[in-house]
């Protein structure tokens, strides 16, 4: 579903906890049928940005719509049209997977039947069919995660609220969840994530609002921010360790930057704004001086890099916990 108001739209978003400054004048869009990833450091203003926007906290200044709906004003509204998954799995650990989908229908006010109908719909559309009848408690991590998206999808949110979807996930588990999430967006979902992982950002999201002590500092396209902070790169790795030193001079000839070398790795890198051209030159520079490669590529910054440039800091192991107010 694309047309309608946005699914979100924010200006000016402010929030104040004492002395400290959560948001700072926060802008925020959400074209309907596509992926917003808010990304940034521990204590950036993630979690307190989908507070406001789920209605569970309100702004000491700016304003923001949900779905049409003014979350402060008309937050009812707004909370009849929105799923959330927070960092921690919601799920009862008592009750079975299809007990679960059955209760929250019915506190969403659907008839038995239709409640019964919709769990097994939701069953089936997570793989879960097999698991309906086992205990919460016994699924793995994936699966409850699983379970809890489709908690979320029972009453048929018009905007999704992801807040770190894959925190605790192993690479297969999360993977399985991305597939799913492609899933939800190739049905017209919309979908606010934040997230500790750059990848799934890269993966997932149509633009990428980075934040950073509470304000906006980048916003884009994984592509676009890649460009913003300093084009392609090219590397060569040698294959004799000898070689290193004058690889490295030769793309600081050719590329006119000054090349990082890894001797661990026996690679050396450079930044270029001539892009294949570039590649070509240092190709054949490498073959006059003799260079023997084992690899010669033109690549974009990865999101890590495009993260420690922007906010001067890789992520820390409290974001990597997931940890964010």
């Amino acid at each position: 579903m694309t047309g309608g108001p946005p699914a979100i739209e924010a200006r000016g978003l402010v929030k104040r906890y004492g002395e400290k400054v959560a948001l700072a004048g926060v802008d925020i869009d959400l074209p309907r049928g596509t992926v917003t990833a808010l990304l940034g450091p521990n204590g950036a203003g993630k979690t307190t940005a989908v507070r406001i926007l789920t209605t569970l906290s309100t702004p000491d200044a700016g304003r923001a719509t949900v779905a049409g709906f003014d979350v402060t004003s008309q937050a009812h509204e707004v909370r009849r049209r929105i799923g959330l998954t927070a960092q921690d799995a919601t799920v009862d650990p008592l009750l079975t997977g299809h007990e679960n989908l059955v209760m929250v229908g019915r506190l969403h006010q659907l008839g038995r039947a239709e409640a019964q109908a919709r769990a097994d719909e939701l069953l089936d559309a997570f793989s879960l069919s097999d698991a309906g009848d086992r205990i919460a408690d016994t699924y793995s991590g994936g699966m409850r995660r699983r379970l809890d998206l489709a908690v979320t999808l029972v009453a048929r949110p018009e905007v999704l609220f992801l807040d770190e979807p894959t925190t605790g996930l192993d690479p297969r588990a999360r993977a399985e969840l991305w597939d799913v999430l492609d899933g939800l967006v190739g049905m017209g979902a919309s979908l606010l994530l934040t997230t500790q992982y750059l990848e799934e950002a890269d993966r997932l999201a149509d633009d990428i609002v980075v934040v950073d002590h509470g304000r906006v500092i980048a916003r884009g396209d994984a592509r676009n921010l890649k460009r913003q902070v300093g084009g392609d790169h090219i590397g060569v790795t040698v294959a004799d360790p000898a070689d290193l030193d004058a690889a490295a001079a030769v793309l600081a000839r050719v590329c006119g930057a000054d090349p990082v070398t890894d001797h661990a790795d026996h690679t050396t890198t450079a930044p270029t704004s001539e892009g294949v051209a570039g590649l070509a030159a240092v190709a054949g520079a490498l073959a006059e001086a003799a260079i023997a490669v084992e690899d010669l590529s033109l690549r974009q910054p990865t999101l890590d890099e495009v993260f420690l440039t922007l906010t001067g800091s890789a992520p820390s192991d409290q974001d990597l916990q997931g940890a964010d107010r």
